[in-house]
């Protein structure tokens, strides 16, 4: 119900003139075509291809639910999963993507399949027969010049989709033989798999763009033609028999880590959204921001991102949450004073934030899972204060914009109370708020020793039972509908009764993050459970809502969510077949990455290139990232970047003294990974908020670009200051750092664009920048006056040991050589103890040293010790050693921080601001 009518209000804001470009219907549609595919779905073609996704869901369901290991029936392991999940993703490709049919699309699309072919027949070993070849390649290049219409599937792309689906199951049919046979692979492992990659790469150019598919290619032909390569980035060449183990017989590939982490996690968090959103939450969370939010200045705007935020929490696409909340959030910028650019760049910015926002995070949280082997709970807890300070800034952006223009927000529906009684209200929420999480924390750790059985039943009762209340007290309001965003006047709706109206939709979001983050199941099994209760809520709600309000027609409520529950699952399917596409082709780079090498090449490429200095070597790739994600797909770009630079970063960064954990080098990639969605020429995000509220899309993405700046400079920032990740911080240093990195980033926000208190001047922008920055990086000043290092010989390196502080790091400058035999220097950071002398403490890391004339050489490295995991080596010589001195807290840099600022406070102030007025 709420879904529809969410759908209608943004049908009437798109229609009414001065909206913008497109209608709903082809909002609707521009959605489709970047998501679910732009076929439709009528007829029986429409009704077979949604039996086929819908076939999908119910399979992502079996294989997350406990019920095969109960009934010990259907139960697959993780290679066939992922078998069968590429499988059903290639299939609907090809059914519902129709080919794009530009000239540069045709002529990309032809070309691909001959060049693979081409190097597949020419690296073919002498004897293996390659008549076939070819013509797979033939096959493919006249299904892409037969065309590929829109209103209708023809017989040569239910071929590509029937073929395509077998390569992709033939790992699930022939498990048992292949898995006897790897490393050898016969005739049949051969034709399969240069017929799935030739497909598959057809796939993700219609789902995804050309974009993925040329990279792939490049990777291909590289793996190919090393030895024809320049001499930095050689390789001595594999032929067609190693390239088709590695990329489709084995999961090194194809089927390697990106699509098991799709198959088991991300399908379910697009699933869960999908039917959270069918359910009308992305309606619900659009009308309490607005209610809360709306009477501010800008209030619309501020509205938006908050809006957008929540959606994000269940939209894995930054376009569909783009159109989702902008045909209602835009037109009601553009009316309080908001430009059509700025309007479209602000819904820009606060959707495309809302993949860094945990706890789902699209898919790139659960990959950052496998890649940096951490759990999900550690991965959102370093995300989550750089995504909040984020959305806070943006929110301090629009103020900043709506100052500058004098605008008002929208009348209130109500008298506000007194601050002071408002004030209460909310300390009184908060606390009641927080007993209410104790009281259910420790009642749950009681029912599970109490009832081991039967707790599981228990809880869905106690659920069950705070559900059916929440809906009598939604029952008690009148349905949210969305207001026409174009009518003359716009009164917001009244907080008390929108809130009450939804407070259920919680519920589901409540089970997901309880299950993450406390009782610590795993991501797949938690987006279980709480899609299985939003299915229960699917089905629920329509029948208990029409008994509780007493309207009758109890037999088309039932049949209401039913069908709500078949379109959630359905469209749950067809949003994920842009994920899997591109987690398996993104497999293929990451594959050729492990097979050539050519990691450890590209970093001496981008050592080279960046002069061996840390910030360079950030800018490239951050670069790389914003260049890849033009045409990549976010999660697609995160996988492809951090398989090449991730570990060159951390390397660099190590050999120049800077240890730069792996999670934060990953988190700087896809930042800069979703940035692309806004930067033009190419942000799609920017287009598709440009066909909304009218305005050129290439300036929205300009404006969006610099209210995004935020967004591109955190990365920096938590690289050189781990803090900002919560990483090896208290509680008390966790809220410390989350005030002072605040107060920063809306300082930088106020730099940014140009008005603080008042309009700037030059030199206030550089001062509210070092203000920003000191505050961020206190440590940078400070260590410049007091260095918290003292250099010693290497001779000296007990001494140095004996002296460090207990719990404290012994930086040690070391030259040894790499896996590779290349000379390599780097810092290692060697923790002490509590022994009594400098040798005991070093023996007791695991250090044996030996005296060679001047030279201090590592004799010998205890296996799993201290001095192991920091890189420590046999043979390796001891340049200098780094022990730390006793120097004045950082955050005395603070004070002269705070004095700058009052300065320029002083300076706004005697100025004044006087903007011209805008009123709703």
């Amino acid at each position: 119900m709420a879904q529809n009518d969410h759908h209608e209000a943004g049908g009437m804001g798109a229609d009414q003139p001065g909206v913008g470009t497109l209608s709903q219907e082809e909002l609707d549609e521009l959605v489709a075509s970047s998501d679910t595919g732009a076929r439709g779905s009528t007829g029986p073609v429409g009704a077979f291809l949604m039996i086929v996704a819908l076939a999908w869901s119910l399979f992502q369901l079996w294989i997350a639910s406990p019920i095969p290991f109960m009934v010990g029936f259907g139960v697959f392991n993780d290679t066939e999963a992922r078998s069968i999940h590429l499988g059903f993703a290639i299939f609907l490709a090809f059914a519902a993507f129709p080919a794009a049919q530009t000239r540069v699309q045709v002529v990309l699309g032809v070309a691909v399949p001959l060049i693979l072919g081409l190097l597949f027949f020419i690296s073919a070993k002498e004897g293996t027969p390659v008549w076939w070849i070819p013509l797979i390649s033939i096959a493919v290049v006249a299904a892409i010049l037969m065309g590929s219409p829109k209103n209708h599937v023809p017989p040569w792309d239910w071929a590509l989709a029937i073929v395509g689906a077998a390569t992709a199951l033939y790992l699930y049919l022939y498990y048992r033989d292949i898995s006897s046979r790897v490393g050898a692979p016969i005739m049949q492992d051969f034709v399969v798999s240069v017929a799935g990659i030739v497909i598959l790469l057809e796939a993700t150019r219609r789902a995804l763009g050309p974009a993925l598919m040329i990279v792939a290619a490049v990777f291909l032909a590289y793996t190919v033609l090393g030895p024809h390569m320049p001499a930095i980035i050689a390789h001595k060449g594999n032929n067609l028999s190693e390239i088709v183990n590695h990329q489709w017989i084995t999961t090194e590939g194809v089927f390697g880590i990106a699509l098991g982490v799709s198959t088991s996690f991300v399908f379910l968090f697009v699933l869960f959204g999908s039917l959270l959103d069918k359910a009308g939450a992305g309606n619900y969370f659009i009308q309490v921001a607005f209610s809360l939010m709306g009477h501010m200045r800008g209030g619309p705007a501020k509205a938006a991102v908050v809006s957008s935020a929540m959606t994000g929490l269940i939209s894995g696409s930054s376009i569909a949450n783009v159109v989702t909340t902008g045909t209602f959030t835009i037109p009601l910028m553009k009316k309080v004073g908001f430009s059509a650019e700025k309007a479209g760049a602000v819904e820009v910015a606060s959707s495309v934030n809302g993949q860094i926002m945990p706890p789902v995070m699209g898919a790139a949280a659960f990959l950052m899972v496998e890649y940096v082997g951490i759990p999900y709970f550690d991965v959102v807890r370093h995300a989550f204060l750089p995504a909040v300070i984020s959305y806070i800034a943006l929110v301090y952006i629009v103020h900043l914009e709506a100052m500058k223009a004098g605008m008002e927000g929208l009348p209130r529906a109500y008298t506000p109370k007194p601050i002071v009684q408002r004030l209460i209200g909310i300390a009184f929420t908060i606390a009641a708020i927080c007993a209410l999480s104790l009281a259910v924390y420790y009642g749950m750790g009681w029912i599970r020793p109490a009832f081991p059985q039967a707790a599981g039943y228990i809880i869905f009762g106690f659920l069950t039972a705070v559900y059916v209340a929440l809906l009598w007290v939604a029952s008690r309001e009148a349905p949210l509908r969305l207001d026409d965003p174009n009518a003359p006047v716009s009164k917001l709706p009244l907080p008390g009764p929108t809130v009450r109206a939804g407070l259920h939709y919680i519920l589901p979001v409540v089970v997901l993050v309880w299950a993450l983050m406390v009782d610590r199941l795993s991501p797949g099994l938690s987006a279980f459970w709480a899609t299985a209760y939003m299915v229960f809520i699917l089905i629920t709600q329509r029948p208990l809502m029409a008994i509780l309000r007493g309207e009758g027609a109890l037999g088309a409520a039932i049949s209401g969510g039913f069908t709500d529950l078949i379109d959630g699952l359905v469209t749950g399917a067809r949003n994920m077949i842009g994920i899997g596409i591109a987690t398996a082709t993104a497999g293929i780079i990451v594959g050729a990455v492990s097979q050539t090498g050519v990691g450890s090449a590209l970093a001496d490429v981008v050592e080279v290139l960046s002069g061996g200095k840390v910030l360079a070597m950030l800018v490239l790739t951050a670069v790389l990232s914003l260049i890849l994600g033009m045409g990549l797909p976010t999660t697609a770009n995160y996988i492809v970047v951090s398989a090449l630079l991730a570990p060159v970063i951390v390397t660099l960064g190590q050999q120049n003294g800077l240890i730069v954990p792996l999670i934060a080098v990953h988190l700087f990639v896809f930042y800069f990974g979703i940035m692309a969605d806004v930067t033009p020429p190419v942000g799609l995000a920017s287009f598709a908020a440009a066909a909304v509220s009218g305005g050129d899309p290439i300036k929205t993405g300009v404006v969006a670009f610099f209210y995004s700046l935020r967004t591109a400079a955190l990365p920096f920032l938590f690289i050189f200051n781990t803090e900002l990740l919560l990483i090896d911080v208290t509680m008390a240093q966790g809220v410390f750092v989350f005030v002072i990195a605040t107060i920063a980033m809306l300082l930088f926000a106020a730099a940014t664009q140009g008005w603080f208190l008042a309009r700037n001047r030059i030199h206030e922008t550089v001062l509210l920048l070092l203000i920003a920055f000191t505050l961020f990086r206190p440590g940078f000043w400070m260590d410049m006056i007091f260095p918290p290092y003292t250099e010693a010989a290497p001779a000296e390196i007990s001494v140095a040991a004996a002296s460090t502080p207990k719990g404290e790091d012994l930086r040690v400058r070391v030259a040894g050589v790499n896996d590779l035999g290349d000379p390599i220097e780097f810092v290692a950071l060697v923790p002490m103890g509590d022994e009594a002398t400098g040798e005991d403490r070093l023996a007791a890391a695991g250090i044996a040293l030996r005296q060679d004339g001047e030279r201090m050489i590592i004799d010998d490295v205890a296996y799993g010790s201290a001095a192991q995991r920091a890189g420590l080596d046999w043979d390796q010589e001891v340049l200098r050693v780094l022990q730390p001195v006793s120097v004045p807290s950082k955050y005395w840099m603070f004070l002269p921080a705070l004095l700058l600022l009052a300065l320029v406070v002083m300076m706004q102030r005697g100025r004044g601001s006087k903007p011209r007025t805008a009123k709703a």
